[in-house]
């Protein structure tokens, strides 16, 4: 008799990143006696653990893309590009978000599909203000006490990345040259200062703790106008105050585009005693009808375009999908070399202490352009 197949998952830990793929494991059980056995990490381990640690340990894991370039030379990950299954990526491809599953892609392979797609987008909370700001002087407009954005690392550099690619002048993830140009990368900064001048940068915080503070009994914070958006906080009954969603508010003249790509993708190990096993599972999870199903309906924020724009999807979450998606479509693409990660966390942490110091832009931008192209010495 055949040994029941039993695989481990590794995700993070939130509703959001840990209930979708348990409600799925129990349906994936049934339907093929494969059983699924899931993990989390909090968020912090998850944007700094070392994947291959564990790829050692699970046979699936939740990741985000900047670590493919450090995961691929690491040989971490097996490949999901397959023979024989050409027309279900192809279908994957084309029902993506935005950037999303290119932003698995590297060298030549597909190392994981996405499953949750996000990127920093404004929320709100629609019983103290009426009408989102768009722009970012509506959003100073509104004064200290009313505006929070999260600056705990990386999200100052996230917020950087965003300002400068919607005023048209992205960050080049080439190396070839500088990470930004001065002028751009000075006036960007400036902006940053004056967040943190009025009280509206929170170093503390990551997007969920600000989240926690906007949809908290009694919280008076009205716009929270750049984090990586959370569908959990726009259904009713999640949090006391329900939140609303709405794309980043825009400092250049293009619309709201050039927000730093977020989301998470399912991989499979390159050690799993499972492999092709895992490699179904990951198929399975990343395909449209599932999640625009239950992957969406047990509280994921799916990667599937599908889920996007069905209207059962976007009901209980009061248009969050809907509201959002130009931004997302319009993210930007993070760099994903070996030796990013650790120019991410240094980078932002530098542009924390300069902006808690007061320091002047054109010295930091210097430094973070330098920075940056030493982070390519072993890519």
């Amino acid at each position: 008799m055949t040994k029941p197949i039993t695989l481990k998952g590794m995700t993070w830990s939130h509703p959001r990143g840990y209930d979708p793929v348990v409600a799925c494991a129990e349906l994936y059980l049934k339907e093929t006696g494969v059983q699924v056995e899931w993990a989390k990490r909090s968020l912090q381990d998850f944007e700094s653990f070392p994947v291959e640690e564990l790829a050692r340990a699970y046979d699936l894991i939740v990741i985000d893309h900047p670590h493919v370039g450090q995961i691929t030379k690491e040989g971490c990950l097996a490949p999901l590009d397959v023979a024989g299954r050409e027309a279900e990526r192809e279908a994957l491809a084309a029902g993506s978000v935005g950037a999303s599953y290119r932003s698995y892609t590297w060298q030549g392979h597909q190392w994981a599909f996405p499953i949750d797609a996000a990127t920093p987008v404004l929320a709100y909370r629609p019983d103290l203000i009426d009408t989102p700001p768009t722009t970012w002087d509506e959003v100073l407009a509104l004064g200290a006490g009313k505006v929070l954005v999260p600056f705990r690392a990386p999200h100052s550099l996230m917020s950087f990345y965003s300002l400068a690619a919607n005023l048209g002048h992205p960050c080049d993830v080439s190396g070839e040259g500088d990470l930004i140009d001065p002028a751009t990368g000075v006036r960007v900064y400036e902006l940053l200062q004056s967040l943190a001048a009025n009280g509206m940068a929170d170093f503390d915080s990551d997007p969920i703790q600000v989240f926690e503070k906007l949809a908290a009994e009694g919280s008076e914070i009205a716009v929270a106008p750049l984090l990586y958006g959370y569908v959990s906080y726009a259904t009713d009954g999640f949090r006391p105050n329900r939140l609303a969603f709405a794309d980043m508010p825009v400092l250049g003249a293009n619309g709201p585009v050039g927000s730093a790509l977020g989301g998470t993708g399912i991989a499979v190990s390159a050690y799993s005693q499972n492999r092709d096993a895992a490699i179904d599972l990951a198929y399975w999870l990343a395909s449209a009808d599932v999640q625009r199903g239950p992957y969406a309906s047990n509280g994921g924020q799916p990667g599937h375009a599908t889920a996007w724009e069905a209207p059962e999807v976007n009901a209980p979450t009061h248009g969050f999908y809907e509201n959002t998606r130009p931004t997302l479509e319009g993210a930007w693409l993070r760099p994903r070399h070996n030796g990013y990660m650790a120019f991410q966390d240094a980078a932002s942490k530098r542009i924390n202490v300069a902006l808690q110091a007061g320091e002047p832009g054109a010295a930091l931008i210097a430094e973070l352009n330098l920075l940056f192209r030493q982070s390519f010495a072993n890519a």
